[in-house]
């Protein structure tokens, strides 16, 4: 299984992160041990969303439709 998933700073609640992970309580204790740079500066973190997917592709192409100026205004409004 993979899954995209958006994460929301705490203290920041309008800074989002958007990826894709395979095992995503791991993923997630990453992102707020500061070892993802992308993310360190906003964390801790929290899960906002996440969507699992048993095909890898269809996994990789949400996340990059959702980080897309389209995708993240779908993202705001739905998710």
């Amino acid at each position: 299984m993979k899954y995209v998933y958006i994460l929301i700073s705490r203290d920041f609640p309008d800074r989002h992160y958007i990826g894709v992970t395979g095992d995503l309580k791991a993923r997630l204790a990453k992102h707020n041990a500061r070892e993802v740079p992308h993310t360190s500066k906003y964390a801790p973190r929290s899960i906002k969303t996440y969507i699992a997917f048993s095909d890898e592709s269809q996994a990789y192409g949400l996340e990059k439709y959702l980080k897309s100026s389209s995708g993240r205004a779908f993202a705001k409004k739905r998710l």
